[in-house]
Order: structure tokens, then C-alpha cells, then sequence
């Protein structure tokens, strides 16, 4: 008989970078939601700041995308992740998940990165809010606490359309009837025929507020969900003289409209504005490709890329999903990200390209 079966797994643990995972499970959560389990084939130990996610390195209609989604599971389950996809309407990739990735199919994944989790601000006392889709890094958080039996006394609040739209709502009231500390409360903005529904209406305002975390001044905040609900929650805090170093919220989506604006009233001003002198122009090298071009001040070096026609994957363009990371090997840049990078990454001379602007003439692997 074989001990083979004995063998220790050689298991590896998850970093930061590009990985290839094959989609294992399936999941109908509500009827316009699904749930994608991933594993990779030789043992990873996934594990990650719970609020965290990942970049999705996929091919549309023969173009390639690059899309962001939280990790919905929690490190506690360590060797797979799941990720909570709701379908959009006229949403081109949320669509495409839904119609196309199945069980055994094989996808590049980036990550994990992000400012926004539970282990960089850890409480006592913390509040959860949620809207829609945007329940799915608070669920991490709070799978990852009620998993590990953490000493954290949990406010969870989500706000759903309907019952029928309400995202892991079994596993929601399991946890709340099995620890003490974790406070459920599900808030539907509307109900319809043979949807009975004993609980909250409407939305999230300030006597709710009160009634459900009377010490909400006292909470470290969590917040994710669409960009009005976000807005409405941190009005709502402000005029209560929250502390708002306390309130957190994940910022990953798409590009808001008023930025939109902006750009495109700078690249007006851009148009009719004199061009600037070489002197004050710096050099980008590309070493692998052997090409260089000089930018102006303030350009970023993925423009430079871009100018030079080199293709840098890039997903939020915001130093958020860490997918554009390459390699400077000579000059200086001044670089603002939103956690899509690791120190040690840093240290050891990746950028994201995204957001670094060079301050002298930089040389770049790639």
C-alpha cells in the first residue's frame, strides 16, 4: 500500500503579482449575482488583508481587459478565494463572467493589494455599511473575524433593493445566530408581491442610524457601495462630528464623471498651451524594447509607454489595482498610489506606472 497519501503539500504562500488560477466553483447567489471560487493547481496559501482584491487579467472580443474585484472569501478559508460578481446592465465584463467563466477554466489574476481592510485599522467596536455589491470586502472582514473567533464587537449593515436582492443572506443570519458580537441588520429599499418583509425600509438615515448602533460615534467605520450611497454615509457621519479618520471606504469603480471633466479640461488647456522646453522635458528608456521619448512635466511614465506604443496593462489608472507594477532601474519618480504596491516592492525599485512622474530621465525594464 502506498504512503504516498502521507506526503507533506508543498504549498506556497500568495504575493503580490500576476498568478494563474482555474475557476472551481460556481455560485448562484441571487438572481442577478454570482460567486467565482478559484484555486491554483500546484497549493497556494491565500492569504491577504480581508477587504483586499484582486485584478482579473481577461480577453474580450479579442481585446485585453484588466478589471478589479474585492475578495469576497476570508484568508481563514485559506486555499481558494472567491470573488461576487453582480451582472450590470451594459456592463461588458461583469456580463461576460456571468455567460462564459465556468468551472475549469484558467485565468491570470493580479494581487492582492488595497489600503482598505480590516487589519491596517484594527477596533474593538467597528460598523459595517454596505449597499448592493458593495457588501462583498465587509463580508471578508467580517467572515474573517467571526471565523477566527476575534474579540470584535460587529454592527453589520447592508442595504439591499429588495429581499430577493440581498447577497449571502443564509449565511448572514447564520452568523448572527451563532456569536454574540455580530449584529445583523438588512435595510430594503422596497418589497414586492409574496416578499413578505418584517425588516427595515427604505434607506439608511439618521434615527436608523440610532436605532441600530446607538454608539455608531464610537465605531471604526467600513463602508463600500455605490458612489450616492457612499456620499449619503459620509454626510451623514460629518454632520455628526464624526471622527472621519475612523471611517474608511473602498474607492475602487470607475472613474467619477466630475475627474472625467477635469481631465478633459486639461487636455483643452493642454492643446492651446505652448510647448514646454527640452530642457525641462525628462527622458523614459524602455530597456528590453530599446525606446525612449521625452515627456513633459507632470506625464506619467505608462504615457510615455503609451506614446511609444508599448502596451502596460493598466485596470484603474489610480495606483489602486498594482496591475501596471514594472521595474525602474536608474532615476527618480514621484509616485502617489492608493495601495496597489508594496513597500517591499518598492524597495526593491518597482513603480506602478500609472501614477509615477518622473523627476529626472528614468530607464525602465520592460
Amino acid at each position: 500500500m502506498s504512503n504516498d497519501f502521507l506526503n507533506p503539500v508543498t504549498t506556497q504562500t500568495w504575493s503580490n503579482g500576476r498568478h494563474l488560477m482555474r475557476c472551481v466553483k460556481v455560485i448562484q447567489e441571487t438572481w442577478d449575482v454570482r460567486t467565482f471560487c478559484f484555486m491554483a493547481e500546484q497549493p497556494v496559501l491565500f492569504f491577504f488583508k480581508p477587504g483586499q482584491f484582486v485584478t482579473l487579467e481577461l480577453e474580450i472580443d479579442g481585446q485585453p481587459i484588466m478589471r478589479s474585484y474585492t475578495i469576497a472569501s476570508s484568508p481563514s478559508v485559506p486555499y481558494s478565494f472567491s470573488i461576487t460578481i453582480k451582472r450590470v446592465p451594459g456592463g461588458k465584463v461583469s456580463n461576460w463572467l456571468h455567460d462564459n467563466l465556468q468551472e475549469g477554466q484558467e485565468l491570470a489574476v493580479h494581487g492582492p493589494v488595497g489600503l482598505f481592510n480590516a487589519m491596517d485599522f484594527p477596533a474593538e467596536k467597528v460598523l459595517y455599511l454596505s449597499g448592493g455589491v458593495g457588501i462583498t470586502p465587509v463580508m471578508s472582514m467580517a467572515r474573517w473575524f467571526f471565523d477566527t473567533n476575534g474579540n470584535v464587537d460587529m454592527v453589520f449593515v447592508h442595504s439591499a433593493r429588495s429581499p430577493k436582492d440581498i447577497i449571502y443572506h443564509r449565511e448572514l443570519e447564520h452568523m448572527a445566530s451563532r456569536i454574540s458580537n455580530f449584529n445583523l441588520h438588512i435595510i430594503c429599499e422596497k418589497f414586492g408581491l409574496g416578499e413578505p418583509w418584517a425588516g427595515y425600509r427604505g434607506y439608511l438615515n439618521q434615527k436608523m442610524l440610532e436605532l441600530i448602533a446607538p454608539d455608531f460615534m464610537e465605531r471604526e467605520v467600513f463602508c463600500c457601495g455605490p458612489t450616492p450611497y457612499m456620499s449619503a454615509i459620509k454626510h451623514l457621519l460629518e454632520k455628526n462630528g464624526f471622527d472621519m479618520a475612523r471611517y474608511h471606504e473602498e474607492s475602487f469603480g470607475a472613474t467619477p464623471p466630475e475627474v472625467r471633466a477635469e481631465v478633459k479640461e486639461l487636455a483643452a488647456e493642454a492643446a492651446d498651451a505652448p510647448p514646454v522646453p527640452l530642457a525641462d522635458q525628462h527622458q523614459v528608456a524602455f530597456a528590453a524594447t530599446g525606446k525612449s521619448i521625452r515627456i513633459d512635466p507632470g506625464e506619467t511614465v505608462h504615457t510615455a509607454a503609451a506614446k511609444l506604443g508599448l502596451h502596460i496593462p493598466k485596470a484603474c489608472g489610480m495606483g489602486i489595482c498594482g496591475t501596471c507594477k514594472v521595474m525602474k532601474t536608474a532615476g527618480e519618480v514621484s509616485m502617489e498610489h492608493n495601495g496597489g504596491i508594496t513597500d517591499e516592492d518598492i524597495a526593491e525599485g518597482y513603480i506602478l506606472s500609472c501614477c509615477s512622474v518622473p523627476q529626472n530621465d528614468v530607464t525602465i525594464d520592460y
